[in-house]
């Protein structure tokens, strides 16, 4: 497997925020998004065994949180089950962040699946992978980073099409984030303000949360491995 870091901190984002979590973090994505906060995922890294990053992983907590992120971590996904289903075996509570851009029907049932669905201002709306629906539980959870009012019309409305506060657990509505922010750690280098995405939220009705990034606001925003 191709692994650019394995690190222990706080979950920061779903409905999981606040809990401290390993990040198994893998290298490689098939996407450029124009908000991506995590570019130096695309290449580099380094090569491990299914064996030494589940280990790398107890040797952090032997249980407790785990989240497989990326880059997009369903490109290495021959590796990736297998290994998922070890930790699994071990006792942690796994997450899966990724763009649906895969198919996940190989994905342990017992993995929350956090789904992040493109809006149009990424420059990767529409690669969802609609299938993908049918495999979502009541513990899983879609995303929606939203750059602006377009973005946030095409989540609701994506929302609602597909019942989606119904078919899974949570439905996050999350602002974009600047690529090169400053060192505050305030809301100040969201590129969509959070009150008027909580405003629009409450304004329709939505059964959504708002999410914010959390680790951005309690380490400086562009700080890695937090």
């Amino acid at each position: 497997m191709q692994i650019t870091e394995i690190y222990r901190s706080i979950q920061g984002e779903s409905s999981f925020a606040g809990l401290p979590c390993t990040f198994v973090r893998l290298t490689g994505c098939n996407l450029r998004c124009a908000w991506c906060d995590s570019e130096y995922t695309f290449t580099g890294g380094r090569k491990m065994t299914p064996e030494e990053v589940e280990n790398e992983t107890v040797r952090l907590a032997p249980g407790g949180l785990v989240e497989i992120t990326g880059g997009e971590p369903m490109l290495q996904e021959r590796e990736l089950v297998p290994l998922m289903e070890r930790l699994l075996a071990r006792g942690h509570t796994l997450l899966l962040e990724t763009s649906g851009e895969r198919s996940l029907e190989r994905v342990p049932a017992a993995v929350h699946k956090i789904v992040d669905v493109k809006c149009p201002a990424s420059g990767e709306g529409g690669t969802f992978r609609e299938s993908n629906l049918a495999t979502l539980t009541a513990h899983d959870e879609i995303k929606f980073v939203v750059a602006d009012r377009k973005d946030y019309e095409f989540a609701r409305e994506f929302t609602r099409a597909h019942g989606l506060e119904k078919k899974v657990g949570a439905v996050i509505f999350s602002p974009a984030f600047s690529q090169h922010p400053s060192t505050a750690r305030d809301a100040s280098n969201c590129a969509l303000d959070p009150r008027l995405l909580a405003e629009w939220i409450l304004e329709d009705k939505l059964d959504a949360r708002l999410g914010l990034q959390m680790h951005k606001f309690v380490w400086e925003p562009a700080t890695k491995g937090v």
